[in-house]
């Protein structure tokens, strides 16, 4: 047979230029692109050998990579189907036309059985990334069944030409004549980075080729997921969860399902027992790690998972998502939200039945993750029930975390709101004058001290029925609820009218109002906002991002019982009292620093101590 000279048709030979430097954003793909290639011939020749009944029982898939420094050449060889040189002129010398995509076609139409669950090629542009790398390309093929070798050989610019060639066995080499600038594939360690980044769960051993040495198998050829789950071990879930996670903890929950139908995949994903060193990144990004029969694609998928469940690791691998030609990124499809969906009901359901069966596990575990998860009841629409159902809330009255149905079936008689107190500290919160008459009364009051508190309870009306109370917001009768402390004979004291207008006068514009108080047992004062206004702990976010935000003004409530109110009141009614100013703005800074926020002017703070006690130790002196 004579040589032929081939010729690119114009308009391919500027398609052929976008696919080398537009379509893919890392040339370091190029490598995964040709161990698929060679992965995917080697599937074709076992299935032509099942297909016509061969007895082929030596042929062992095996791909090796080899290269020569002194040359500049990389060769990907394996032993699988090989072409004709008719198919290298269909295949290599047309581009977008896919030899795989074409078998797998006609092997289903044949009714020879699903060979694309083992076949990755689709597009048929995958070989020519190579072009990245490489100058020159050259292909010596022997297809399996032939007597004959032929080789394709290419610059990836004026065209292409096919030649009788010797290659003794069957197979492909795939010869890559690296630019200038390409030189670090040369070297084993790139390749072996590359191999196990993209390849390493490819099912036949890829194998690093060295003259005088024996080959060095340079992937694991195995894809836990792809087994049974009744065939892993304890340990070796734990190890692959160890190299995908990059964490040494042992793994929480793990979830290994194959789900066919509609949409077929199959996922391994663990549930950490700490937090993840990233876990709070202001990307929120999920790092499950996506494969497409059994070929890493990315680790950077967000649409697979809710970010809210970022925190999870692991593998999805699926035949049926779509990617674009490079198969760099996800396109938005109807399959990637069935996953999603799919991902997150396992999720949800394996976490129901640790909180129901694993109580103190669960219980350290939300520890770590609680704040993250909590993230969803204001982002999934779709789950946030789901989620509070999960959810676990310190609380006043209970040592350990509890569940809000747990709450609500604690519920004091009389009782019919969930209350509950946003704070940045919950152990300080104990002491807060705003739970003393809580306490007082034996009701159950809520702690919540995450940053995403504030914001689902604005998007959580209610759980199953009982809408939730901010008790520093509005005024809350607590009159019918619990056991009264007040002795029925005895009337709660009340304010002298002289003090309260004394009182708003020295703080004029810093309070709505000044009133006096049924819910303080020992403090002197508290801020209360109204019913519409904003939790301290909202108003200290708001402030983290805005300097300037001062909030709307509180109403300073008395405690008529306190003995230093008793006492300001008897001043006032004998007319003996000229330092009410003083003694208000004290008060004042009292109840600020009661809910932990600083006084706006410490100088002039701690003059006002200085002077008050003075003028004690003066009277008393």
């Amino acid at each position: 047979m004579s040589d032929k000279q081939f010729k690119f048709e114009a308009d391919t030979g500027k398609i052929l230029n976008i696919v080398i430097n537009s379509l893919y954003s890392q040339r370091e793909i190029f490598l995964r692109e040709l161990i698929s290639n060679a992965s995917d011939a080697i599937n074709k020749r076992k299935f032509e050998t099942l297909k016509s009944g061969e007895s082929d029982d030596t042929f062992d898939g095996a791909i090796g990579i080899a290269v020569d420094k002194k040359a500049r050449t990389v060769t990907i060889s394996d032993n699988g189907i090989g072409l004709t040189s008719d198919e290298m002129v269909a295949t290599l010398g047309t581009i977008a036309s896919s030899g795989t995509k074409a078998f797998i076609e006609s092997a289903n139409n044949n009714e020879d059985g699903d060979i694309g669950d083992q076949l990755i090629g689709k597009f048929g542009v995958g070989f020519y990334s190579a072009f990245m790398v490489a100058d020159e390309i050259t292909v010596v093929s022997h297809k399996h069944g032939t007597d004959e070798a032929h080789t394709w050989t290419s610059d990836g610019q004026t065209g292409f030409t096919i030649a009788i060639a010797k290659r003794e066995t069957t197979g492909t080499d795939v010869i890559l004549k690296l630019r200038k600038d390409a030189k670090e594939f040369l070297e084993q360690e790139r390749i072996s980075y590359l191999v196990k980044k993209y390849s390493d769960h490819i099912a036949q051993p890829i194998c690093w080729l060295k003259k005088g040495n024996d080959p060095e198998k340079l992937n694991s050829s195995i894809a836990l997921w792809t087994r049974a789950p009744k065939d892993i071990s304890a340990e070796e879930y734990k190890n692959f969860y160890h190299d995908v996670a990059s964490s040494y903890d042992s793994p929480f929950a793990t979830l290994h399902n194959r789900t066919e139908g509609t949409v077929e995949f199959t996922n391994l994903l663990f549930v950490p027992s700490s937090a993840p060193f990233d876990l709070f990144e202001p990307e929120r990004k999920p790092k499950l790690q996506l494969y497409v029969n059994r070929v890493f694609i990315t680790d950077s998928c967000e649409d697979l998972v809710p970010k809210w469940m970022r925190f999870v690791r692991g593998v999805i691998d699926t035949p049926d998502v779509d990617l674009n030609v490079s198969r760099e990124m996800l396109q938005q499809n109807p399959v990637v939200t069935k996953i999603r969906k799919a991902l997150t009901k396992r999720l949800l359901g394996e976490l129901k039945k640790a909180l129901e069966k694993r109580r103190e596990d669960y219980q350290s575990v939300w520890a770590a993750l609680g704040k993250v998860i909590k993230e969803g009841l204001y982002e999934d629409q779709d789950n946030k029930e789901k989620i509070l159902d999960i959810s676990l809330f310190k609380s006043t009255k209970k040592n350990e975390l509890i569940t809000l149905q747990e709450y609500v079936d604690q519920f004091a008689e009389g009782q019919d709101v969930i209350y509950y107190l946003s704070t940045e500290n919950a152990e300080l919160a104990l002491n807060s004058p705003h739970l003393e008459s809580f306490e007082a009364k034996g009701i159950d009051v809520l702690l919540l001290s995450d940053p995403i508190d504030d914001f689902w309870l604005t998007n959580m009306p209610n759980f199953k029925g009982k809408s939730f109370q901010s008790i520093t917001r509005g005024e809350i009768d607590l009159s019918k609820i619990g056991e009264s402390t007040t002795d029925e004979g005895n009337a709660e004291p009340v304010l002298n009218d002289s003090l309260v207008a004394k009182v708003k006068h020295a703080l004029e514009s810093q309070v709505a109002d000044v009133r006096s108080s049924a819910h303080m047992e020992k403090s002197l004062a508290r801020l209360v906002a109204d019913q519409n206004g904003m939790d301290p702990q909202m108003e200290r976010m708001m402030r983290m991002h805005n300097p300037d935000f001062k909030g709307g003004p509180k109403v300073l409530e008395l405690n008529a019982k306190h003995p230093l109110i008793k006492t300001l009141n008897e001043r006032l009614e004998g007319g003996e009292f000229d330092g009410s100013d003083k003694f208000a703005k004290l008060i004042f800074d009292s109840a600020l620093v009661s809910d932990g926020e600083a006084i706006s002017d410490p100088r002039e703070f701690t003059e006002r101590i200085a002077d008050v006690m003075q003028q004690a130790l003066g009277k008393t002196g």
